[in-house]
């Protein structure tokens, strides 16, 4: 582990980087063989709010252009709009520092092909920000699923439904604007989605070899805030998919942001020959397990043994959706200091931009999309 402190440059103040400031500042009380970490820079284009955001969240300094920064500190967060996720992520791998970027990894293929490029050229570290991939309960199904207790898979389906945007007077912001993120649900939640399914089955059913897959938009304009103006949505507000997997498993994948009455319902099921798994973000620490019986049985993940709990609690004394973060950036800083490899890679971040890019070509020509 290294004896200095790691210096921190995190572009993004808002939702993202609070919740990885976060997670950096309970490292050190639940996880004190992680790497020491010294917030150094943040980033950000408003002088005013940037000034106020360094002070809350206990920045040292501010800068307002990413280029001045990222070749002066030894990580790099960047929890920018998805356009920015390219062009600073490449230069500070080119300049060698490490870099945790948020997900999706890049708007579109040739930008995630970019960042996935920069980071082989490298020998730093490159990680994408799937935080769901570090629930207890998810490592859990893993485990179970390596070790053969469902069989061989043959369905996985997943759906990730929020409503936010149910209302069409809820405003315009990057998010539904395509030059800005890409897409909608589909690289905002289906990324989330997409890397779960690869994660849990890709060793046991391998690689999507086909997609099927349909966009739609239910609200064409949306006001701009503080205006009398409105602006076009140029991203879906729902997707849909099917896969084919490697070993003959099918794949079924939903998500929205219209969805009444869901505020975060992200709910992941694997079945196979001998059994079935089902996570519910919702609840978040049990997992619903079904290997004999009749029935599922709910498997409460919370025992000294589970992953990463050790750190917590007493046994039954639930976690919540922010220490996803802190095993992610445990995993991640532990692997910058060691100089090792890190997962979810560039590869993982670019492996799942491919999907996102078939099922949007899927919904262009009405066919099913060969990833073979």
């Amino acid at each position: 582990m290294s004896e200095q402190p790691l210096r921190v440059g995190l572009l993004g103040y808002r939702f993202m980087g609070e919740a990885h400031t976060n997670a950096l500042d309970r490292l050190e009380t639940f996880f004190p063989d992680a790497p020491a970490t010294e917030k150094a820079v943040l980033i950000g284009r408003d002088e005013t709010a940037l000034a106020s955001a360094a002070d809350r969240l206990g920045f040292a300094e501010t800068a307002t252009d990413w280029r001045e920064v990222v070749a002066d500190v030894d990580v790099f967060y960047n929890l920018g709009p998805n356009h920015l996720h390219v062009e600073p992520s490449v230069a500070a791998l080119e300049a060698g520092t490490h870099v945790l970027c948020e997900k999706p990894l890049a708007p579109g293929l040739d930008g995630a092909e970019r960042m996935r490029a920069a980071a082989a050229e490298g020998d730093a570290v490159a990680g994408v920000a799937f935080n769901y991939r570090f629930v207890p309960a998810i490592q859990y199904a893993r485990g179970l699923i390596d070790d053969g207790e469902i069989g061989e898979i043959r369905h996985v389906r997943g759906r990730y439904l929020q409503d936010w945007l149910s209302d069409p007077e809820a405003p315009w912001s990057w998010r539904t604007d395509a030059e800005s993120a890409g897409s909608g649900a589909l690289g905002d939640l289906g990324a989330h989605t997409l890397d779960l399914a690869r994660f849990l089955v890709g060793d046991a059913a391998g690689d999507v070899t086909r997609v099927s897959g349909h966009l739609q938009t239910f609200t064409d304009e949306r006001p701009v805030e503080g205006t009398d103006e409105t602006r076009a949505v140029t991203v879906d507000d729902a997707y849909t998919a099917q896969v084919a997997f490697e070993n003959g498993a099918t794949g079924t994948f939903e998500a929205s942001r219209v969805a009444e009455g869901h505020k975060n319902d992200h709910t992941v099921a694997v079945h196979g020959s001998e059994g079935s798994l089902e996570f519910s973000l919702e609840r978040l620490n049990e997992l619903q397990v079904k290997t004999d019986g009749r029935g599922y049985e709910t498997v409460l993940v919370t025992d000294e043994s589970d992953p990463y709990v050790d750190h917590w609690w007493p046994p039954g004394h639930v976690l919540g959706w922010e220490h996803t973060f802190v095993h992610e950036n445990y995993e991640f800083l532990s692997a910058v200091a060691a100089g090792e490899s890190f997962t979810p890679s560039f590869d993982d971040g670019y492996a799942v931009q491919r999907l996102l890019d078939a099922v949007a070509r899927s919904d262009e020509t009405g066919a099913w999309v060969d990833l073979g």
